[in-house]
C-alpha cells in the first residue's frame, strides 16, 4: 500500500503512520509548515507541507498514492474558533476530495469521521443505518464534521471510492484530550469530576488505527463503520482506573453547581477569548446529550477485534509521568 495521511502529526495520525510503516507500507504524511512534529520524531516518514485547503500542495502529495487517510481535523468543544473549525473540517475535506477527483489514477479515501455526526440519540442505541433526528447541532465540531461527512457521501455518489469510519471517544497513553485529566488523577489531584452517569463509547487509538487499515484493505466504496470497543459511564471508567492504581475515584460535584459554573465561565471566556474547562456547551455534553452506538458491523464485516474496555482503560495508566 502507498498511503498518504493528512493530519499525520496528530494523535491518531501519528499512530497510523507508525503502524503502516511497521507493516511495510510506503507512507507519507501531510502537515502544515507550523505543525508540531514531536509525535513523528522517531520515524523516517516522508512529509509533504501545506495547508489542508491548499489543493496544489495536496495534489503534489497524491502522486503515486493508493490510499488517502484523511484524518486532519480541528477537534475541540466549548468556546472554539468556529470559522477556523469550518475551514479545516469542511473546506479541508472539500479540498482533499477535489484533489483526489483530479488524480489519475484516483486513490481511495478512508475518512475519519465521528459518532458525533449521528447527533443526540437520547439514549437510543443506534447503528450505521440511523439517520439523525436532532434539530440543530450540539457544537461547532459536530456541525462541521456532519457537513464534511455530507461532502464525502456526495463524492461517493459521484464515483469516488471513499469509506467513512465514525470512532467513539479515542483514548490512549498519549491522548491530548482526556490524557491531561488522567495525569491529574495519577497525581492524586483530581478530586472532583462531573457527570458520572454519562455513558460514552470509547476506542483505543491503536484499535482505531487497525480499523482504518482494515477499511483500506477490505471495505467497499461508500461504507460507514462505527468504531467503538464498547460503552461505559464516566463513573465506571474512573472505578476501573481506581482498581488499576489504588487511587480513589474523584467525587462528583452537585449538578446545579456545575451548571452554574458553566453559565458563569461562558461569558468570561468569550470576553477574554479563553476556552474555559466548563462552558454551556461542555455542560450540555456532560448532562444533556447522549449518543449510544452499536459497533458490531466493523467486527462482523472487517474482522475488527479491538481490545476489551478494561484493557483500553488500563492502557491509560501506562507510561504516565507521576
Amino acid at each position: 500500500m502507498k498511503a498518504l495521511v493528512t493530519g499525520a502529526n496528530g494523535f491518531t495520525g501519528s499512530h497510523l503512520i507508525k503502524a503502516l510503516m511497521q507493516q511495510g507500507h510506503q507512507v507519507a504524511g501531510f502537515v502544515r509548515q507550523t505543525s508540531d512534529l514531536s509525535r513523528l520524531a522517531k520515524t523516517k516518514v516522508r512529509l509533504f507541507y501545506g495547508d489542508i485547503c491548499d489543493r496544489a500542495a495536496l495534489q503534489a502529495a497524491l502522486n503515486d498514492v493508493d490510499v488517502v487517510f484523511h484524518l486532519a481535523a480541528y477537534v475541540d468543544l466549548g468556546l472554539v474558533d468556529a470559522a477556523r473549525m469550518e475551514q479545516v473540517n469542511v473546506e479541508g475535506t472539500r479540498t482533499v476530495l477535489a484533489a483526489v477527483a483530479a488524480a489519475d489514477p484516483q486513490p481511495k479515501i478512508i475518512y475519519c469521521s465521528t459518532i458525533g455526526i449521528l447527533g443526540d440519540t437520547q439514549g437510543q442505541v443506534v447503528d450505521e443505518t440511523f439517520r439523525r433526528t436532532q434539530a440543530g447541532f450540539s457544537s461547532a465540531y459536530d456541525r462541521t464534521k456532519y457537513q464534511a461527512q455530507q461532502l464525502v457521501n456526495q463524492a461517493v455518489a459521484q464515483g469516488i471510492h471513499a469509506v467513512s469510519l465514525m470512532p467513539a471517544g479515542i483514548l490512549g497513553p498519549d491522548d491530548p484530550h482526556f490524557g491531561p485529566v488522567i495525569q491529574l488523577f495519577l497525581r492524586r489531584r483530581l478530586k472532583l469530576w462531573p457527570g458520572g452517569d454519562r455513558i460514552t463509547g470509547v476506542v483505543h487509538v491503536d484499535d482505531l488505527v487497525e480499523a482504518l487499515i482494515l477499511a483500506a484493505e477490505q471495505a467497499p466504496a461508500g461504507e460507514h463503520y462505527i468504531i467503538s470497543a464498547g460503552e461505559l459511564s464516566t463513573r465506571a471508567m474512573f472505578q476501573l482506573l481506581s482498581q488499576e492504581t489504588g487511587i480513589p475515584a474523584p467525587a462528583e460535584p452537585p449538578r446545579e453547581l456545575v451548571r452554574l459554573l458553566g453559565n458563569l465561565l461562558d461569558p468570561i471566556g468569550r470576553l477574554l477569548r479563553w476556552n474555559p474547562p466548563l462552558s454551556r456547551e461542555r455542560v450540555h455534553y456532560i448532562y444533556d446529550r447522549c449518543v449510544r452506538i452499536d459497533a458490531s458491523k466493523a467486527r462482523r464485516e472487517l474482522g475488527w477485534q479491538p481490545r476489551s474496555l478494561e484493557e483500553t482503560i488500563r492502557e491509560l495508566t501506562r507510561d504516565r509521568v507521576l
